[in-house]
């Protein structure tokens, strides 16, 4: 397989700071997406469902939990850098697919990495790491999103040597298919949010598909209902004691929705491009107009100014750096320019902007759905803010 070249979309070439072994994964899995995910793509949205038949060829990559010891078929983890290259690449192809990935190697495989026992890893991710066993990670409530650390309703009660779990869940993606669900409870003696694993077949769980979406189509998201669920002791998340330890995992996830994002740019900012120099107006190209260029350059800088900001985040994860406000920085930033990239995208293409024939409508749509969630730029401002201030203004 040859060099890994960056996209039109990397300006400043910044996937040339890869080592050259994460670079050849990266192009193995730009080819997959390029060659598998992207031929239909279009379809599956269409049809709001998802391509499970492309699940092995993922699995063949060997990239799920790349970023942790003894995931991802290396002797090393891999860089978040890597990692965050991973959610671009995916986004900028087919973002329901790249939240897809999203969901199972972020929010719930790293959800038991983090939180759960030695004798927990070794029980779920090795089928996690392997995508024999989906996962997916339920944490918002039909009355709660942005409120969720005090306002979570999910009840866990303590009944001899397990638990009982009684509540409901609504948007959690891949819960239609996952084998496993993370869900987040409140105990109802402590009052701390805990975590749990319920398998998919656990009498009492039940998760019912969200229809009617027009974002991020294929990714199945689900209302789920817990009703007496009885889980053994050894389904609470060793680790999990507090919401502080689910926050934990939010931080880490909010950095790759937000590579999310730049990569959902970069896609719309090449498609628009390539439309541009193969369509004539006015008898003439219509890239050769003054005002469409200004738009390109403009949607190239969101894009380039995006990717700099998830890059340095990704460094500041390696060394051990990064805090809560920094991951929340670039989600806010990042989708907030990935909206103005996706409307001069498409308004460089004028109506066929919104046909699936021309490529832009999904990123058009799928940029709401990863604008509001993994929290919404109004609270990951707050975050930011507090931590300039010290003082939260959330109430």
């Amino acid at each position: 397989m040859g060099a890994l070249e960056p996209h039109r979309g990397d300006f400043y070439a910044y996937e040339t700071l890869l080592p050259p072994d994460e670079q050849a994964m990266v192009l193995r899995l730009r080819t997959f997406l390029d060659e598998r995910v992207r031929p239909v793509a279009d379809d599956y949205w269409a049809r709001a469902e998802f391509p499970m038949e492309l699940i092995p060829g993922l699995a063949e990559l060997d990239i799920v939990g790349a970023a942790y010891e003894g995931f991802g078929g290396r002797e090393r983890a891999a860089s978040r850098l890597f990692s965050g290259f991973v959610s671009l690449e995916m986004s900028r192809v087919d973002p329901s697919f790249g939240t897809f990935f999203g969901v199972h190697a972020g929010l719930a495989f790293a959800s038991i990495y983090h939180c759960g026992s030695p004798e927990q890893r070794e029980r779920w991710l090795p089928g996690m790491a392997d995508l024999t066993s989906i996962g997916a990670f339920a944490l918002t409530e039909p009355d709660h999103g942005s409120d969720i650390a005090g306002g979570l309703e999910t009840r866990a009660r303590r009944v001899g040597d397990g638990w009982v779990l009684n509540g409901k869940k609504r948007w959690i993606g891949n819960a239609t298919f996952a084998d496993l669900v993370v869900v987040w409870a409140r105990d109802v003696e402590s009052d701390e949010v805990l975590g749990f694993v319920v398998e998919q077949g656990t009498p009492g769980f039940t998760a019912t598909k969200i229809e009617g979406k027009f974002a991020l189509r294929s990714v199945q998201n689900a209302d789920i209902t817990l009703e007496d669920v009885h889980l053994d002791d050894d389904h609470r998340l060793a680790g999990a004691g507090s919401f502080k330890d689910t926050a934990n995992v939010l931080r880490i996830t909010r950095g790759g929705v937000a590579w999310g994002a730049v990569g959902l740019q970069m896609g719309a900012y090449e498609t628009a491009l390539a439309y541009v120099l193969g369509r004539e107006q006015f008898g003439q190209p219509l890239s050769s107009f003054q005002l469409v260029q200004d738009h390109l350059a403009t949607m190239l800088a969101n894009t380039t100014l995006s990717l700099g900001m998830v890059v340095r985040l990704a460094q500041m994860q390696d060394a051990g750096i990064e805090a809560d406000e920094h991951a929340a920085m670039a989600k806010a930033s990042a989708s907030t320019l990935m909206r103005k990239t996706v409307g001069l995208a498409r308004e460089v293409m004028g109506g066929n902007g919104i046909v699936l024939e021309h490529g832009m409508v999904r990123y058009f749509a799928d940029a709401e759905a990863v604008y509001s969630y993994e929290g919404t730029r109004e609270v990951n401002q707050l975050l930011v803010g507090r931590a300039i201030t010290g003082t939260g203004a959330f109430v």
